[in-house]
């Protein structure tokens, strides 16, 4: 019987190449998405097309309602859940914290906090040994960001993701004796297209692949490869840890 995982933001860039990967290696795959239909449905039918099960579920992370329909629609639709990546998130415009509009630093942390937080409390509440489940493993995909800051970026989005590590260290020690593992993914420059759509950065990787030491971008499978290894039984004596995925920056 196929393993089965949610995907949060799972339509693009790292949510969809794990999306992808974790069809490839025998999971069922559930994935959310905010607003592009079409994007999620190529990659569900490429999770059915690799022989998985695939469901696209729209989900606005930063809603506690709308997150526990997704997770009942996974109930329903594909059985017992026994992975969640919480991939959810939004960077907004760069900025300076002195001149960023409210809503632009709202939306980040509701997104990449609340939404890390609702999705994970739903996980537990089905893997946990304590509701009678059979266990699980949780990867957040958190931001070398956290470690860095991102001054004249966005430094709300640096304490989104300080936060989500948090989250993951304390998590995974409360839930550890119930069967369930957390840890974490800290990416660095990725290319992916959330550079343009959501920071507003046109050419990022090109222009800043002299300051990571490996001297290029990471891609997303190569984060993806990291999720899908802390998901799986290999990893099995790791929790409570952060993957620095970032080319030595």
């Amino acid at each position: 019987m196929s393993e089965i995982a949610i995907v949060t933001g799972g339509s693009r860039g790292i949510g969809a190449a794990t999306a992808r990967m974790l069809a490839q290696r025998g999971y069922d795959v559930a994935i959310s998405y905010l607003s592009n239909e079409a994007a999620a449905a190529t990659v569900v039918r490429d999770i059915e097309a690799a022989g998985q099960r695939g469901l696209a579920v729209k989900c606005d992370a930063a809603s506690e309602t709308e997150t526990e329909k997704l997770f009942e629609a996974v109930d329903r639709e594909l059985g017992t859940l026994t992975a969640l990546v919480n991939n959810a998130g939004i960077t907004g415009k760069v900025d300076r914290l002195d001149s960023a509009p409210a809503e632009t630093i709202r939306t980040c942390i509701d997104a990449s906090v609340y939404g890390t937080i609702w999705a994970s409390r739903a996980a537990v509440r089905r893997m946990s040994t304590r509701y009678d489940g059979k266990g699980g493993a949780i990867v957040n995909v958190s931001s070398i960001a956290a470690k860095l800051g991102s001054p004249n970026y966005y430094v709300w989005y640096a304490a989104a993701k300080g936060a989500v590590d948090a989250l993951t260290i304390g998590l995974a020690k409360e839930v550890v004796k119930e069967g369930i593992r957390v840890n974490a993914v800290a990416p660095g420059i990725i290319d992916t297209d959330i550079h343009e759509h959501s920071s507003g950065l046109e050419r990022r990787v090109e222009k800043e692949a002299h300051l990571i030491p490996m001297g290029r971008a990471g891609t997303p499978e190569e984060v993806a490869e990291g999720i899908v290894w802390l998901l799986s039984d290999v990893s099995s004596y790791v929790t409570a840890e952060i993957l620095q995925i970032s080319g030595a920056r």
